[in-house]
This record gives structure tokens, C-alpha cells and sequence, in this order.
């Protein structure tokens, strides 16, 4: 066998890992809506506490951790739909898809508002989700 042949049979092994994504290193099949909820409500405290404030320094720090919370819902929020619902749940909840889609959606508009109505509707989406997830597990 010629070292390029040789070479070429055993590239993978020279090629990077893949990899993978997953809400913890092991599969663990442990899922809960609190997990966005506890972030959305976080945003929603921040959003008060930066409208009550005058100090620029303060403000700044609210937008920054706000926007991570932000993020921290739509990774939370993704895990559970592509990871826990199945499509027997959609069958029977055939509002899960634009719910999540636009969970995931006011979460982003959420890190863009500095309104304490955003960050409401963000819950009362989570709520939802949390309801039919809830009603999925019995």
C-alpha cells in the first residue's frame, strides 16, 4: 500500500473530534421549564432595577447581564424542544412549535427592551410552555 493510500485510510483518525452539544455532559433525560423561568424572572427584576436607577454604571451592568439571562432562556427554551418534546407531544400540542418560536423570539426582543411588559410576556410564554410540559410528564 502506497503512504498516501495508507495515510488517506486512517484520516479520521487524524481529523478533529466532532463536537456535541448538550444541556450536561451526559444525557441525563432531566428537563424543567424553571430552568428559563428562573433566567426570564432574573430579567424581569433587572429590567426594574434599571429603570429605577440613575447611575450610568449600574445601567450598563443591567443591559450586559440582562442580555446574558436573555441568551441563557433562548439555550434553555432550545434544550427542551429539541431535546425533550417528541413528536407524539406535538400531536397533541399543536401549538408547542409557535410557542417555542415565539418564546425564543421574545427572549431576543427582550435583550434589545428595557420594558417591564416584555419581560411579562417572556413569562407568561415560558408559563405556557411550562403547563403543557407539566401535562407531558403525568
Amino acid at each position: 500500500m502506497r503512504i498516501a493510500d495508507h495515510l488517506l485510510a486512517h484520516l479520521d483518525r487524524l481529523s478533529p473530534p466532532a463536537t456535541v452539544h448538550a444541556h450536561c455532559d451526559l444525557p441525563c433525560g432531566v428537563y424543567d421549564p424553571a430552568q428559563a423561568r428562573i433566567e426570564a424572572e432574573s430579567i424581569k427584576g433587572i429590567v426594574a432595577k434599571y429603570n429605577d436607577s440613575s447611575d450610568q454604571e449600574f445601567r450598563i451592568r443591567s443591559i450586559l447581564i440582562k442580555e446574558e439571562r436573555a441568551e441563557l432562556v433562548k439555550h434553555h427554551l432550545w434544550v427542551l424542544w429539541t431535546d425533550y418534546f417528541k413528536p407524539e407531544h406535538l400531536e397533541k400540542y399543536p401549538q408547542l412549535h409557535d410557542l417555542f418560536w415565539k418564546a425564543t423570539k421574545k427572549a431576543g426582543e427582550v435583550k434589545k427592551s428595557t420594558d417591564a411588559k416584555v419581560a411579562d410576556e417572556l413569562l407568561s410564554q415560558i408559563a405556557e410552555i411550562d403547563k403543557i410540559f407539566w401535562e407531558t410528564k403525568k
